[in-house]
């Protein structure tokens, strides 16, 4: 199991002459919590640095830079879903569906749609609501396990954008808890590289990975693509107080969708494979899930996380405004908010209109809530993504 603390330490100071390849550094970061503003006092000490003038190390240090949460983005397709279309497909029914998820509606791609299409989308209105130009992008994170080039989507999204100054973009895959991983990855990149508007997008079409005849994982999920720009600030206005990310790969086999190899007959194989070489066209199976242990995993891991992030934070359930989970199932938001003492009414949920979109649900249901205007500037936002891997993670969050 691997895990992830969320505290920020700098990154290795630049050193004006050569050291010794054999470098060895030690680093620790220490947050101070107050008002919900945050300094980073960082130290770092490391080997043959003593030799070096102040001039030329700047170690200890203050790192003054901050990230906040400037704009956001969604969209979704066209064609919709509903229970009472499933019915027609599989047994099932609007009832039977609705209780044990709480999801009457789902969008899907289908056609010539494309979900990097939709990713671009998403990310233009996030660019718009921040008043930044693509021009001023300095990195691009596609959060995604269902990319539509086995290389990643990222860089077809930093060129449909127009950014002529061509960033660095690349894909994050890790399923639902890959847009919690992102935004932390855009903190880290600012924070310890520089960066100034990092765009986070999360954008999943795991209808392509469905068994419609698996009345089990055909009502769950949708397709859809949602994003936020990242931008940075000073550190009094820091807008990501704390986060707790893990791993757990013992629990892969309760939530995959594995890769299979499918024997060709023919002497060459699709691929141009010849003797000796296997033939075989690689693909992916439809998702697998245990939905009894995947609903305990989530239950139990996810409101911990949360309460660790908070304790990190220095701040407790009292003190946020709005609880926004990746929107996987009713019952699990209800029984997370319910450990956690949130109330309903400061709970952020949309799952009824677009079932499970993976990556895409968190800044879905954000740029949702912003639009709406009930999430506002200053608001404090517990947010936990949770899922394949098994992964989950959480970030304490302030919009605007």
């Amino acid at each position: 199991m691997a895990n992830a603390s969320g505290f920020f330490s700098p990154s290795v100071p630049s050193l004006r002459r050569r050291v010794q390849p054999s470098i060895g550094f030690y680093r620790s970061g220490f947050c101070f919590q107050a008002k919900i503003s945050k300094r980073v006092f960082c130290s770092s000490t490391i080997e043959g640095a003593e030799k070096l003038s102040p001039s030329q190390s700047r170690v200890p240090r203050i790192v003054s830079k901050g990230c906040k949460l400037v704009g956001c983005g969604s969209a979704v397709p066209s064609l919709q879903i509903s229970n009472d279309d499933l019915a027609k497909i599989v047994e099932t029914s609007d009832e039977w569906i609705s209780v044990r998820t709480g999801i009457h509606n789902r969008r899907v791609l289908s056609g010539k749609d494309s979900l990097t299409a939709l990713a671009v989308e998403a990310a233009k209105r996030a660019l718009e609501m921040a008043q930044v130009d693509p021009d001023e992008v300095d990195l691009v994170l596609m959060c995604t396990s269902t990319p539509e080039d086995l290389f990643g989507s990222a860089p077809q999204i930093q060129k449909a954008l127009g950014c002529k100054k061509n960033p660095l973009a690349y894909d994050i895959t890790a399923a639902c808890s890959g847009f919690v991983l992102g935004l932390v990855s855009a903190a880290c990149h600012i924070r310890g590289g520089g960066f100034h508007n990092v765009l986070v997008i999360g954008a999943d079409a795991l209808s392509r990975y469905v068994d419609w005849t698996d009345r089990g994982t055909c009502i769950l999920f949708g397709d859809a693509a949602g994003a936020i720009l990242v931008q940075a600030c000073d550190s009094e206005q820091d807008g990501l107080f704390a986060f707790d990310l893990h791993s757990d790969g013992d629990g892969q086999r309760h939530l995959n969708a594995s890769m299979k190899n499918n024997e060709t007959d023919s002497t060459l194989g699709s691929n141009g494979s010849v003797l000796d070489v296997p033939q075989a066209r690689s693909s992916y199976s439809c998702i697998q899930m245990n939905g009894k242990e995947v609903f305990r995993f989530a239950v139990r891991c996810v409101p911990q996380s949360i309460e660790s992030a908070l304790e990190k934070a220095g701040l407790s359930g009292s003190n946020i405004d709005w609880l926004l989970l990746h929107q996987a199932n009713q019952r699990i938001i209800d029984a997370v908010a319910m450990r956690l003492e949130v109330p309903p009414e400061r709970v952020i949920s949309n799952l009824a209109q677009y079932g499970n979109t993976s990556a895409a649900s968190i800044p879905l249901a954000l740029d949702e809530a912003v639009r709406s205007g009930k999430v506002q500037s200053g608001h404090t936002i517990a947010t936990a993504g949770f899922g394949a891997g098994l992964t989950w993670g959480s970030a304490i969050v302030r919009w605007g």
